[in-house]
């Protein structure tokens, strides 16, 4: 019986409204779905903005993420299909890995521990959050010109502005940290139901070259894992124009692999 549940992880930055095209995409697809927001991220974007510095939210961990979606999945009457982005992408491929996915798609995921790169735009987009010198309980708050280089660094001016104004909110520093910790090591070896990496060429967050060494990392077992670059994507992949083809891409990926 094929699964008919989406579990949608959002990343760092953003809320669930972020992938309300997709939402909509497979919904229309005839799938049923949820789009959970992560711990201390729940409500309107103007409200996070102005709630900031959040004190719970600088208390926010991966594992606090980790355990949220794990009830989520849990609660549930079958193990869904999960599709996660950015840090939501590391989140499925962890929960994958636990058993508790029937398949996982992770968009320009943030890399396990222990893969890594010294790209100078993966070193440029990733310090402020991950810099050790700064309080770790205090989140950070992402400026216009940071996310026009970390996640719409090839788009016209106005939809970079328009992404930036309904999408991005405060973020813990704590849960990018705890994801070079063991809390992200992924057993490679270890079986698992079928997975979809996707990167995007102009990505600066996470490089394609980075999602690369991630699923290359997954090839010495005979579980399916296949990955797809998009020419020209930056890493708001699921947003900018083109989307569809992308989503278009996973529902197709899905059916092949009868999930």
């Amino acid at each position: 019986m094929k699964t008919r549940t989406i579990v949608f992880i959002h990343g760092m930055y953003m809320t669930p409204l972020c992938l309300e095209k997709w939402t909509g995409y497979f919904k229309a697809q005839g799938y049923e779905w949820l789009a959970p927001a992560w711990p201390a991220h729940e409500g309107p974007v103007e409200v996070l903005r102005k709630n900031h510095p959040d004190p719970n939210l600088g208390k926010l961990t991966l594992s606090d993420v980790l355990k949220h979606f794990t009830r989520v999945i849990q609660s549930l009457p079958e193990k869904p299909i999960l599709i996660g982005h950015s840090m939501g992408g590391l989140v499925a491929q962890l929960l994958l890995q636990c058993d508790l996915a029937a398949a996982a798609v992770a968009i320009d995921s943030a890399p396990p521990q222990g893969v890594f790169t010294t790209q100078w735009p993966f070193l440029k987009s990733n310090w402020p959050h991950i810099n050790p010198f700064a309080p770790q309980s205090q989140p950070i708050q992402m400026t216009f010109p940071r996310f026009q280089y970390t996640f719409v660094n090839s788009l016209p001016l106005e939809e970079q502005q328009a992404a930036f104004d309904r999408y991005v909110v405060p973020e813990s520093r704590k849960v990018p940290a705890e994801s070079l910790t063991s809390t992200a090591y992924i057993d490679f070896k270890r079986e698992h139901q079928p997975l979809l990496l996707i990167a995007g060429s102009a990505d600066h967050l996470i490089p394609a070259a980075l999602n690369k060494r991630n699923y290359a990392r997954y090839r010495n077992t005979d579980s399916i894992t296949d990955f797809k670059e998009f020419a020209g994507r930056t890493h708001f992949i699921t947003g900018q124009r083109g989307w569809e083809e992308v989503a278009e891409h996973v529902a197709a990926w899905l059916k092949d692999k009868g999930v």
